[in-house]
């Protein structure tokens, strides 16, 4: 007998502290050119040098990257302020191809000096709502990183449960072999 989840719960929706009036999130698209992917790249590389939330090889080349965060069907996302300074980005897509297309997987990255201030929950409930309108039932995140304890904390108040834990699945550049959990939630 295939796996039933043996309650199905309402959504529970993102928790946020305060409207977020001075953030404006938008779409990237192909017409936007190298220049929009360009402002990202030096964010990402930031993000991804300390080894210690994404998988992705410290040599990651840009043609890569932007081929990862723009290419249908990927849709990426960024949060700039109302001074139009970039604060961070997500990117939506089907988790798996085929019948497993129903849920959606996102990666969020926020800029080093943004942190603290609001812009991974905001960007979270866009990617919520973003993958209803996309007709996505549930998201799926595939790789947390089980030391990277503010993600997991946020990702648990957006309403994601741990469904799955891999242990040493993550070679962190300072602790070594770390366990990575598989979260979801219904949308």
């Amino acid at each position: 007998m295939p796996w039933l989840p043996t309650r199905r719960t309402k959504p529970q929706t993102c928790r946020q502290r305060k409207a977020r009036r001075d953030m404006l999130i938008r779409e990237i698209t192909t017409g936007d050119g190298n220049a929009a992917f360009d402002r990202l790249w030096p964010v990402m590389q930031a993000v991804i040098a300390p080894g210690d939330t994404y998988n992705y090889p410290a040599d990651l080349g840009y043609e890569e990257a932007r081929a990862m965060w723009t290419a249908p069907p990927t849709r990426c996302f960024v949060a700039e302020d109302d001074h139009g300074s970039l604060l961070g980005f997500y990117k939506l897509r089907p988790n798996q191809p085929g019948r497993g297309d129903h849920v959606a997987n996102a990666s969020y990255m926020v800029a080093p000096a943004a942190r603290g201030r609001g812009v991974a929950r905001a960007l979270c409930m866009h990617s919520l709502d973003q993958a209803r309108q996309a007709g996505f039932t549930a998201m799926q995140f595939n790789f947390v990183v089980s030391t990277n304890a503010p993600a997991v904390h946020l990702w648990q108040s957006c309403g994601f449960r741990i469904v799955g834990q891999v242990p040493g699945a993550f070679r962190h550049a300072t602790l070594g072999a770390v366990d990575v959990y598989v979260m979801h939630r219904f949308l």
